[in-house]
């Protein structure tokens, strides 16, 4: 698992496409966790933070498309981050997009599953957010096991001002525009009915595979959109109803 999480972590640090590891390889859903997380570990060595956890496949349409019954999740660590209102360049990106979603902040360790109802005492703001996704497959094109084993296309996340907690956040507008103008829309309903459940799905999951979220990371609930491809020269900008913008400028 250590070449392949090489490969792929190669990948990412020259912004150079490979083949499908599914093309030459058969691996199961656990090798390709496997293959996450020592890519991950191999981003630590060089100096970078696991900062929290980004959740996919949080839409029933999007599991039924991939033939699967549960949610993926993947890495977030600290060179990720994107300052609200800063710049990213295309270089640094094969073919990346972009899609809104709302952001937990954790205020305690969580150290297993956490009931729905309890998870107000682990959580000390939500913001609005965008994930950038840049697949490290040629054509973005991957199966289950691929798109896991590239730590969920994880590659760059922009959080706007945490606000104060609110359980009520089931069916708020989500929009994403470049230059001002709106290129998908969506609901906080998309994403799992509730983006609560999408945070209580990232303390099974996590549990599940023995990764401990702990006090000050945040947890990406997952996409309300379609990702929609990102272009030099684009301001790009998310609204969240009631929770506020968030953006950043592609030079």
């Amino acid at each position: 698992m250590n070449e392949l999480a090489q490969l792929v972590d190669k990948a990412a640090v020259k912004a150079i496409p490979i083949k499908q590891i599914s093309e030459s390889q058969k691996i199961t859903l656990s090798d390709a966790y496997a293959i996450q997380k020592e890519m991950i570990a191999l981003r630590i060595k060089r100096g970078e933070k696991l900062i929290g956890l980004k959740m996919g496949f949080t839409s029933e349409a999007k599991m039924k498309q991939m033939g699967v019954s549960d949610m993926i999740w993947g890495r977030l660590t600290d060179e990720m981050m994107v300052e609200n209102g800063g710049e990213v360049s295309m270089g640094k990106y094969i073919h990346a997009r972009a899609e809104p979603e709302i952001c937990f902040r954790i205020a305690k360790d969580i150290t297993g599953e956490v009931a729905l109802n309890n998870l107000d005492e682990f959580v000390d703001g939500i913001a609005p957010a965008i994930e950038i996704i840049d697949s490290r497959f040629e054509n973005f094109k991957f199966s289950l096991e691929d798109v896991v084993a590239d730590n969920c296309s994880s590659t760059g996340v922009v959080v706007g001002e945490w606000i104060t907690l609110s359980r009520e956040i089931s069916n708020l507008k989500m929009t994403l525009s470049f230059n001002g103008q709106v290129m998908a829309e969506g609901s906080s309903f998309d994403i799992l009915g509730d983006p609560w459940k999408s945070l209580q799905a990232a303390t099974r999951l996590a549990h599940q595979y023995g990764e401990q979220i702990k006090a000050g990371h945040i947890v990406m609930a997952g996409a309300s959109t379609a990702a929609i491809f990102i272009e030099k020269d684009t301001e790009v900008s998310a609204e969240v109803e009631g929770l506020g913008k968030c953006g950043f400028k592609v030079v």
